[in-house]
């Protein structure tokens, strides 16, 4: 494309989840209530944990860690989303749009990585208990944490600055309710060919490296489940391990056909709607999942909000 027919952009347009100004209203009440509960629910969930001294195990330190990036990955994108709405503007600065990228990609890899560290967590402590102590001691699960922090900004590093390099053109509306890396691709004028094969491989690792540690460490954990002798020990065993799963396959799914398909089968209208249930609900479950069908966790939050009238034997 000619010079002439470029321009430097300094701002985009969101055109957010739907272009009909009557249904915005409706749009802003569902996703405030949604991002409401994600944060009051991931905020519960640190809490509790940092208060019960029961509770500073390598599980729930992984747990509590993910409750943060669940926060955080919702917070880069839906509180924008909402002030567009209320504001009835939909733009955001070319620094600030790169800002989002940046960290929607962070938080939302740190989200993969700790959901793989946590299965092999239990796989660990189901599968192989006497060594337990020894392969999740405190110092793994630091390195294990540091590991998933500097691997998930490096990664968004890659990217931001590969995005940096590019041109766009006089066309700066984004068909998307934030700033994602495949729309904003679409939009440039300069040849997008390093971004896409970046695209792929760190995307290829990043969703499919933890899913399949994922579904390595849940078959061993089901198959000790199987030689559990009491049935209602199974049925309860499958139940959560099913709830895990549902989620966990939830948000890889609609994910890896966000990043991974190719990117003449991509939809705006598909792609949004896939990037709310891995942006907006899956945050919104985890701690419904991850804790509210766990004993010791109800206990402590009875005991962070003060009720007194659970306890463990009556759980």
């Amino acid at each position: 494309m000619d010079q002439k027919n470029q321009s430097s952009v300094t701002e985009f347009l969101l055109l957010g989840l739907s272009e009909r100004p009557e249904q915005q209203p409706l749009l802003f009440g569902i996703f405030l209530a949604l991002y409401l509960v994600t944060m009051l629910g991931n905020l519960l969930i640190i809490l509790a944990i940092g208060s019960d001294p029961h509770l500073h195990t390598p599980m729930y330190f992984f747990l509590a860690n993910l409750s943060l990036a669940d926060a955080s990955f919702s917070s880069t994108t839906v509180p924008k989303m909402l002030v567009n709405i209320q504001t009835h503007s939909q733009t955001i600065s070319y620094g600030g749009c790169l800002a989002q990228m940046h960290l929607f990609m962070t938080f939302g890899a740190l989200d993969d990585f700790l959901l793989g560290v946590m299965a092999y967590d239990r796989y660990v402590a189901i599968c192989r208990p006497l060594h337990y102590s020894t392969l999740m001691s405190p110092l793994v699960c630091m390195l294990l944490l540091a590991a998933c922090w500097v691997l998930t900004n490096l990664a968004a590093l890659l990217h931001t600055l590969l995005m940096a390099r590019l041109s766009f053109c006089a066309d700066n509306t984004v068909h998307h309710f934030f700033c994602d890396v495949v729309p904003l691709l679409q939009l440039s004028c300069s040849d997008t060919s390093i971004n896409q094969v970046a695209l792929f491989i760190v995307c290829s690792m990043i969703l499919t490296g933890p899913l399949s540690l994922i579904i390595l460490s849940y078959a061993h954990i089901i198959s000790s489940i199987l030689r559990v002798p009491s049935a209602s020990g199974r049925q309860k065993a499958f139940s959560t391990c099913g709830f895990h799963l549902t989620v966990v396959f939830l948000f890889y799914g609609t994910a890896i056909g966000v990043y991974l398909c190719p990117p003449s089968s991509h939809s705006g209208g598909e792609d949004r709607l896939a990037a709310v249930f891995y942006t907006v609900v899956t945050p919104m479950l985890n701690p419904f999942i991850y804790s509210l069908r766990n004993k010791d966790m109800k206990v402590a939050l009875s005991r962070l909000l003060g009720i007194h009238t659970l306890s463990p034997q009556g759980l």
